[in-house]
């Protein structure tokens, strides 16, 4: 459970996504995972020292999926279920997880891959680096993660847009 929380909130990666990732996806050497998105996009994100440390307990001769293979080293699994069971399974664990620390709010792992865009969007104040974060084609769909986050623009920074730039003159 915990691997997937961190690569939906640490890594902003779409839930269903994170529970498929496996060592066919992993690069030791450069520390960084390569999947294709939802929709198709090939994304590579570095992953976090907490969740190297996870993949480290993986068995690199498993195929099975990272979050799978942590999980069973806690039971007594001996091959995966389909992929609608293990969801189904880790949906319920998490549900029960929430009920436990006592959060009564309906709180989904998507509900962290937001936040995530809006902490890196309020470090950076860059949208592009949340569009690259999060593998989207569309800047409008990057957006739409942030919609509640964007200032408004004042009046004074409208009035910049009006004055001539300043233009570095090229050297022969």
């Amino acid at each position: 459970m915990r691997l997937w929380l961190l690569l939906c909130s640490d890594l902003a990666i779409r839930s269903g996504t994170a529970i498929k990732l496996g060592w066919n996806n992993y690069d030791v050497s450069e520390g960084v995972l390569r999947f294709e998105t939802k929709l198709g996009e090939k994304l590579t994100l570095p992953v976090t020292e907490e969740i190297a440390e996870l993949i480290d307990l993986t068995d690199q001769n498993d195929s099975s999926p990272f979050v799978w293979q942590i999980h069973k080293l806690n039971r007594r699994y001996q091959k995966p279920p389909d992929l609608k069971t293990y969801w189904h399974t880790m949906s319920m664990a998490y549900r029960r997880l929430l009920k436990t620390v006592g959060i009564k709010r309906k709180l989904t792992p998507h509900d962290f891959r937001r936040t995530t865009a809006v902490h890196l969007y309020e470090q950076t104040h860059d949208a592009r680096d949340v569009q690259a974060l999060l593998g989207h084609r569309s800047l409008g769909s990057t957006i739409w993660y942030l919609d509640h986050d964007l200032r408004p623009v004042n009046r004074n920074t409208l009035e910049l847009i009006k004055l001539p730039t300043k233009r570095k003159e090229k050297v022969a």
